[in-house]
């Protein structure tokens, strides 16, 4: 292990190139592509637009960027400081910054899958999840808690490595940009790519309620964690996602949206009887309680499997 560096200025660690601000300027063509998906839907009636969801949409997604500018910095302060400690010191040189590609996508993917199954980070990633429409104003239905609720930590891993924090953060920058697009009713499926990345329908299949595609394709920009986690879930033609979240919300109000389940949790820990009971209200599967009486994924995905089976046995 390295000794703890004091400065950050070497430019072995600086990028040999400047970095834009990559969301920023990838916000005309997100205004452009939402435009021309809107004048599609109208003229082929495929997919759907609601007003209102698009406007809470894109409500949030300010929200966020306001957010990330107040907060934001608190997470880039953690990177910094564990940094000082990294194990290895690499540089941007090409091999390091494949490497850190690949990382950060399945750092991304740890991220995502825990989002879902643990209710602390479930409550800022719900957010992403609350509209019942799918287009790509929902891709901008972000979250305002994000760096509150602490979900930078999952690539605090990276910097410890030794990946410089700003190469961290380019590629985390490169991941939303990417998400974007596939957000869409539009696009079906597009043949050998559906193997390797992260596409339209394998992302419909994620922000979709049915039970035969709950806590599925968590993927970044890459489909392979999916596929060798065990999380895959292919699209079935047979079956069209619904989306939305398992008890929707039913309101169109962002300030809701944003902090909704923060504020089930905290109503959850006032009752608690028990430290048992405040570690599972916070910590636990979305959906649990101490007597099991409400719904959560897995009791969802249980009881549609035990149907399925029920439907199998041919009557006597």
């Amino acid at each position: 292990m390295t000794a703890p560096v004091t400065s950050l200025t070497m430019p072995a660690y600086q990028p040999p190139f400047d970095i834009p601000p990559i969301i920023t300027y990838a916000v005309p063509a997100f205004v452009l592509l939402i435009l021309i998906e809107m004048i599609v839907v109208k003229a082929t009636k495929r997919g759907r637009y609601e007003m209102r969801d698009s406007a809470t949409s894109l409500a949030m997604g300010l929200g966020n960027r306001i957010m990330g500018i107040a907060f934001g910095g608190l997470a880039f302060a953690a990177y910094l400081g564990a940094y000082q400690f990294r194990l290895f010191d690499l540089g941007w040189t090409w091999p390091v910054m494949v490497a850190c590609f690949f990382a950060e996508d399945l750092a991304y993917y740890a991220f995502h899958r825990i989002a879902h199954e643990r209710r602390f980070f479930w409550a800022s990633h719900v957010v992403h999840h609350t509209s019942q429409h799918y287009n790509l104003t929902t891709a901008l239905r972000q979250t305002w808690t994000g760096t509150l609720g602490l979900n930078f930590i999952f690539w605090l891993p990276l910097v410890l490595i030794g990946f410089p924090p700003l190469m961290v953060l380019m590629f985390s920058a490169i991941s939303l940009v990417y998400q974007f697009w596939i957000h869409t009713e539009l696009i079906g499926r597009m043949g050998p790519l559906e193997w390797v990345l992260n596409t339209p329908s394998h992302h419909r299949v994620h922000h979709a309620t049915n039970a035969k595609y709950l806590d599925a394709n968590y993927a970044g920009v890459l489909i392979i964690w999916d596929r060798l986690f065990g999380t895959f879930v292919s699209e079935d033609d047979k079956e069209k996602p619904r989306y939305g979240i398992i008890s929707q919300l039913g309101t169109f109000n962002p300030f809701r949206v944003a902090v909704h389940e923060w504020v089930g949790i905290w109503r959850d820990v006032r009752g608690a009887k028990s430290l048992r009971e405040v570690l599972g209200y916070v910590f636990g599967p979305p959906g649990w309680s101490p007597d099991g009486s409400r719904k959560t994924s897995r009791s969802i995905k249980q009881a549609w499997a035990a149907q399925q089976r029920s439907a199998a046995v041919p009557a006597e």
